[in-house]
């Protein structure tokens, strides 16, 4: 490889990973080849996804937002594809500014492609993402391995997909993308495949668009607390939501509708690699 050396961190959420871009001014041009160069678990860093961080004031997909928010998160899918936001893209991105001392821990915002987000990065421990009002629409359905499970579309900024399942989760075979209604997800579609414990505690499993099988995803734990909600008819209240990658916290609030992930997110390594 040949070219200067580019800075980068990796860090993960409860092992959903990420290659973190530091790239403040907005000078560094990342093409799709980039990001799955990057994300290659062989020739690569590895990751499930990009993060790269931009002032929103040098950056035309989020300068309307600078006045609310100063850092961008650029997220692309691990497949080189734009992505609106990311549950577990957010924490680690929080916490990459805070251990760089780019924003001080406590709250504050962070631009997205679905716009501004209110994060609570405690000194030490879980980060909490405020990922805003959850838009539940009409059912569909997911086929894997022959079998058909009805969802229900979720959308938190990105699209989900939520099958509440009677099959133990672990037997899914998710090495293939679950066959959707390509007229109603056109961009693709995230979908979780959930076996509920009890009334408040979930086990999941996620195949995400332009990544596959991951370990964790953050905004589908927020899509399968928003559809618990609707299925038990309550406006509000606090779901655990197990992943491979380990355990997160979906709330939301009753009175605004919002919907809160609380969980880890912690930077691994720093580096510098060339491409």
């Amino acid at each position: 490889m040949s070219g200067p050396e580019i800075p980068f961190a990796k860090g993960h959420g409860t092992r959903n990973d990420f290659v973190v871009l530091p790239d403040p001014d907005g000078q560094l041009v990342v093409s799709a080849d980039d990001v799955r160069a990057l994300c290659d678990r062989r020739s690569g860093i590895g990751a499930d996804g990009v993060l790269r961080v931009v002032r929103s004031a040098a950056e035309p997909a989020a300068s309307a937002m600078a006045d609310d928010a100063t850092w961008f998160m650029d997220y692309r899918n691990a497949d080189g594809s734009v992505s609106e936001t990311c549950g577990n893209g957010l924490r680690v991105f929080a916490r990459y500014l805070v251990e760089s001392g780019l924003a001080a821990p406590g709250r504050f915002a962070i631009a997205t492609r679905a716009g501004v987000v209110i994060v609570d990065v405690a000194a030490e421990g879980d980060i909490t993402v405020d990922m805003g009002v959850p838009e539940v629409f009409a059912v569909s359905a997911a086929t894997v391995g022959g079998s058909t499970y009805k969802g229900l579309h979720v959308s938190m900024g990105n699209p989900h997909l939520v099958c509440l399942v009677d099959d133990d989760v672990d037997s899914l075979d998710l090495t293939r993308p679950p066959d959707v209604d390509h007229a109603v997800f056109s961009e693709g579609v995230n979908v979780e495949f959930v076996n509920v414990v009890d009334d408040r505690h979930v086990v999941v499993r996620v195949h995400e668009r332009g990544v596959g099988e991951t370990q964790s995803c953050g905004s589908g734990a927020c899509a399968v607390a928003a559809a618990l909600a609707a299925r038990d008819g309550v406006g509000g209240g606090e779901w655990v939501i197990d992943v491979p990658g380990g355990r997160l916290v979906a709330r939301i609030d009753a009175s605004t509708g919002h919907v809160s992930l609380r969980g880890p997110a912690v930077i691994v390594a720093r580096g510098t690699f060339r491409r």
